[in-house]
């Protein structure tokens, strides 16, 4: 059975960092991309940031470039999602997907983890 588990949320002050992590079991993701979307309450759920399974060709919504990194450990299956310089605005439910299409849409992608809580206060 596939599975993706997030975790490293958490409550952090406006400039902080942290660090998300999204480890996969169940299956090989050789030909699979990995994406980070969030979703704030009333809001769509957004994309927010993907890289292939192998590690490569990373990609990022404008509202994150810069201040976001996503990375992966092939050595522990996990890939993850380094945030500095976090902004009240990035508060948000975030979730780690997998999907065999390098998009941008929830739709483009089919296996999603639980999701992990960001909140960033001012």
């Amino acid at each position: 059975q596939v599975q993706l588990v997030e975790s490293g949320g958490g409550l952090v002050q406006a400039g902080g960092s942290l660090r998300l992590s999204c480890a996969a079991s169940g299956r090989t993701f050789s030909t699979y991309f990995v994406a980070w979307f969030r979703q704030a309450p009333g809001k769509e759920r957004e994309f927010v940031a993907r890289i292939t399974w192998t590690g490569i060709s990373p990609y990022y919504a404008d509202s994150v470039k810069g201040r976001f990194t996503i990375s992966r450990d092939s050595a522990k299956n996990t890939v993850y999602l380094q945030m500095n310089s976090l902004k009240p605005e990035d508060t948000a439910r975030y979730y780690c997907a997998a999907g065999r299409i390098a998009g941008v849409g929830r739709g483009e992608y089919d296996i999603w983890g639980q999701g992990t809580q960001v909140t960033v206060s001012s």
